[in-house]
């Protein structure tokens, strides 16, 4: 019976696992979530986190059921808020829905929380279940797990290179090197997170407008961040004078302004020096501005500074079935190793054909 009853268990969370992805990078600060009310086998409640991270994915659920949540088992990804905030506490919403049973799938860090959902819960006298597929819980909210639990968002880098790695000729050119299909795949990732940052470099060169361009999905763009210390960045880039998305230009307080730029885009910080170590402090900048998933789309100088200061959580690489030589550019700048057992390890999580093209989705071993 125990068997059998785990086994519906992670069918249901594996569901409500599914409708938290569906919201990933439309939730920040607030982590996304799914949440299902089961009763007599019957699925009467479904909710996910709203844009913008509230109403909060039980409240949505509830909400459905309605009197059918008395008795019903309530599935949810991420322990249950028990903070008042903006929205009463979910743990509390489940207890006055009757509801007869909550299983979790892993605990949630946040100070104001950190197992006061559960206690509410427990008190109450509900069953309760916690860590069920707790793997793929806690990747679903890495996110968020990293923002409170390390003080910065979950970075991934994606590169698209040819099959030697190289991302441009040696004039620079690079479109398109993977094709249509990648491409896609590659804006759709765009709208799975919170933000999506470059450097002054890769503005320069490519100009790129950093959107998500898939039919029905240009509202989902993320943040666009661009650092640029020393105020390289031309007024007339895309990124400075289109409506397309949100940005955030980063500068040093002694890079000179050219009176180009909205106020609201710029943000000066003090004492950036040009070294690794000012990536420290943009990302944990931007995790207090509520920043959970970070996408790098930079050159190799960016991309190797932040693997160089081991802020590379995961590499996204699109790979094209060619070469371009070794007169190319990279696609990772200079790491400065001196040995090879220096290597950075990369363990591999997805390998995905993307015809013609590969993606090889890798988790950095730090």
């Amino acid at each position: 019976m125990a068997a059998a009853q785990a086994i519906i268990d992670e069918r249901y969370m594996a569901a409500a696992l599914a409708l938290a992805v569906r919201t990933l990078g439309v939730t920040s600060p607030n982590p996304a979530v799914g949440a299902i009310i089961v009763r007599d086998g019957l699925v009467v409640g479904r909710g996910w986190t709203m844009p913008g991270g509230r109403p909060h994915a039980e409240a949505v659920a509830l909400a459905q059921a309605g009197a059918l949540a008395r008795g019903a088992t309530c599935y949810v990804s991420l322990e249950p808020c028990s903070h008042h905030g903006k929205t009463p506490p979910c743990a509390e919403a489940l207890v006055a829905a009757g509801v007869g049973r909550v299983v979790v799938g892993c605990g949630d860090p946040d100070p104001r929380v950190a197992g006061g959902g559960l206690n509410t819960i427990q008190r109450a006298g509900i069953d309760l279940s916690v860590g069920v597929l707790e793997e793929q819980a806690r990747t679903v909210a890495a996110g968020f797990l990293s923002r409170i639990e390390h003080g910065r968002p979950l970075v991934t880098l994606k590169l698209a290179t040819t099959a030697d790695g190289r991302s441009a000729t040696a004039n620079g050119h690079s479109r398109w090197i993977t094709g249509p299909v990648a491409r896609a795949h590659a804006h759709a990732e765009r709208a799975r997170h919170d933000a999506i940052m470059v450097g002054a470099d890769t503005v320069i060169a490519d100009d790129p407008a950093l959107t998500c361009r898939l039919p029905g999905l240009a509202a989902r763009s993320p943040l666009r961040i661009a650092i640029d210390r020393r105020g390289r960045i031309p007024a007339t880039a895309r990124l400075r004078v289109d409506n397309a998305a949100p940005t955030l230009i980063i500068r040093s307080v002694a890079a000179s302004a050219d009176g180009g730029e909205r106020a609201r885009d710029v943000l000066t910080m003090v004492g950036l020096d040009g070294g690794d170590g000012d990536l420290d402090r943009i990302l944990r900048m931007l995790a207090a501005r509520g920043i959970t998933r970070l996408l790098v789309e930079s050159g190799g100088r960016l991309a190797a500074a932040l693997i160089r200061r081991h802020l590379v959580d995961h590499v996204d690489w699109y790979r094209a079935p060619s070469l371009l030589g070794g007169d190319a550019v990279p696609a990772i700048g200079a790491l400065a190793l001196s040995d090879a057992s220096d290597a950075v390890g990369l363990t591999p999580i997805e390998h995905r054909v993307l015809d013609p093209d590969s993606l090889d989705r890798f988790e950095i071993r730090h």
